[in-house]
């Protein structure tokens, strides 16, 4: 067939998952998929998520008016977002920590 490539012509590096990995080409951290491997990354994960839905809720309860009820979860949000960025900033600097990465090395840009 003249539309076929030819078995010379195929990309055989998609049968070998050994080549380049880690794949540094395409990737941007320093390790990729942290943040979801690492089980201990998630209860600040899901906090901050449950901060996302109770800036939901006191929007919604400001909007329509229950000012007391604006207040408790603007409180509960702030915590929630809080608490989930210093859990996850405290686990990724554990983990740069055991592996040996240098934060803020003076490389410039």
């Amino acid at each position: 067939m003249p539309g076929e490539p030819s078995d010379s012509s195929r990309n055989n590096d998609i049968d070998r998952p050994e080549h380049d990995f880690p794949d540094d080409s395409r990737t941007t951290r320093t390790h990729a998929g942290e943040s979801i491997e690492d089980t201990r990354n998630w209860p600040g994960i899901i906090l901050f998520g449950i901060g996302i839905a109770l800036l939901a809720l006191t929007l919604t309860a400001a909007g329509y008016g229950f000012a007391g009820w604006a207040v408790i979860d603007g409180i509960a949000c702030i915590l929630c977002l809080g608490i989930g960025a210093v859990l996850v900033t405290a686990e990724h600097r554990r983990v740069e920590n055991q592996e040996g990465l240098v934060r803020g090395e003076p490389h410039g840009h």
